[in-house]
């Protein structure tokens, strides 16, 4: 059968870098890239999981194997063409269309590439800025953490009564990658590779909530504010955990010079984590917000916000404006600028007089760099005469106020919180 290019499906190999129609379980075709192949074992077979997951190198140990055997044989890595990584799945053969597939494109010869690095090191021998080398290292950092972290290791996790499929790579160790699931204590966050160590596991542990000071409580609303340095094992299987649904985070390991703030259900049988953000305990660029996330279950339920809302009321306690760590991820950049839209419209609403940034800023503890950004997006902020102008009527903020997300927003109730700055023994300082 001829593709789109005429060439006849053999001719095209099924390999990495190949593109083609790939069918979804809705039964739509989208356009997709093949990442990696591997040999088609059964479900039930160990050895099927551990080619699946093995690993954290780039490209695993399988996909030569798979290379020598029939197309039917394999089973296929695929990256949806616009879409983001947590779509990119394994599918058999049958749900490829063979027929659109195009080679994957060779590159092109030139002296451009040469031209480019010649100048580069000629540069260099001058003496390259601090800046160029810097980011130099982090691209090829970049780089090198896109390859290892492009398969998912990991297919579905279980912790308390969900079951979750995996939408990133996340560094577990290889040997707890080597079966489609992984079983994970939702108190502890201790992980196993079996059902039976989980349930033998379960009578053991005494731990009903994370390991840290409750600092928050309303109704069946609670948070815990744990120390990376006091309780390392706990930060390190949740920043493993969180890395399975955060495409660009970066912290496993060294969780020393960081709090979690986890956020949790109450009811009879403990504290069930729904949520957390991570904080540097000092930091130069006053970011009060590491790294967010609200887990798969407990999405669009108004947790987001209320842990955004939480970071803010802690630098209003520490007298100080925060804002989050950059680069945010995608859903992290839907909720900020949702909830910096919703303060700083209410705030506005709320002034009996004219308030300028700096004055917001002071009211909300939100940086004004945010606040600038957020305002220009709604098209209520002018630029005159060498000063930035809100320019806002009462009918507007009413309509955007009036929205069904605004209603609906969970926000961080200051009356609850039992929480004081940490005070640095050096400088005397809120750290």
């Amino acid at each position: 059968m001829a593709g789109r290019g005429g060439a006849a499906a053999e001719d095209v190999p099924l390999e990495a870098g190949t593109r083609l129609m790939v069918r979804w379980t809705d039964n739509s075709v989208h356009l997709a890239s093949i990442v990696d192949t591997r040999p088609l074992k059964s479900t039930d077979d160990d050895g099927d999981a551990g080619a699946a997951g093995a690993g954290a190198g780039a490209g695993g140990g399988k996909a030569d194997d798979a290379s020598e055997l029939p197309p039917n044989e394999r089973k296929y890595y695929v990256h949806y063409v616009d879409h983001n990584r947590r779509m990119d799945e394994w599918v058999t053969f049958d749900r490829l269309l063979p027929e659109t597939a195009t080679a994957k494109p060779k590159p092109v010869e030139d002296d451009t590439k040469d031209r480019r690095r010649a100048r580069q090191k000629r540069k260099a021998s001058y003496g390259a800025s601090e800046k160029e080398t810097v980011d130099s290292s982090m691209a090829a950092l970049e780089k090198e953490h896109e390859e290892i972290t492009k398969v998912k290791n990991i297919q579905t996790i279980e912790i308390g009564r969900y079951e979750v499929d995996a939408w990133y790579f996340s560094p577990y160790p290889e040997e707890y990658c080597a079966g489609e699931k992984l079983y994970i204590c939702e108190f502890c966050l201790k992980y196993m590779k079996k059902r039976k160590t989980l349930d033998r596991h379960k009578r053991k542990c005494d731990l009903r909530h994370p390991p840290g000071d409750e600092i928050y409580r309303d109704g069946h609303i609670s948070v815990f504010e744990v120390d990376g340095k006091k309780n390392k094992i706990y930060c390190q299987n949740l920043c493993l955990l969180a890395k399975l649904f955060l495409d660009h985070k970066t912290l496993y390991y060294d969780v020393d010079p960081f709090l979690f703030y986890v956020l949790t259900e109450v009811d009879d049988r403990g504290c069930h984590i729904v949520g957390y953000f991570s904080k540097e305990k000092s930091s130069p660029e006053d970011y009060n917000l590491a790294c967010i996330l609200t887990f798969p279950p407990f999405q669009r339920k108004g947790y987001g916000k209320f842990l955004i809302s939480l970071s803010y009321e802690l630098s209003k306690l520490e007298r100080r404006v925060g804002s989050p760590e950059k680069p945010l991820s995608d859903l992290g950049k839907l909720s900020y600028r949702s909830y910096w839209t919703f303060v700083l419209l209410e705030t506005l609403r709320q002034s009996q007089g004219a308030l300028s940034v700096r004055d917001i800023s002071q009211l909300t503890a939100i940086k004004t760099e945010d606040i600038i950004s957020t305002l220009q997006a709604l098209n209520l902020l002018k630029y005159w005469k060498g000063q930035h102008i809100i320019s806002v009527s009462q009918k507007l903020i009413d309509a955007h106020l009036a929205t069904k997300s605004a209603k609906s927003a969970m926000f961080c109730n200051s009356k609850y919180l039992r929480w004081k700055p940490r005070i640095s023994a050096r400088s005397g300082k809120a750290r």
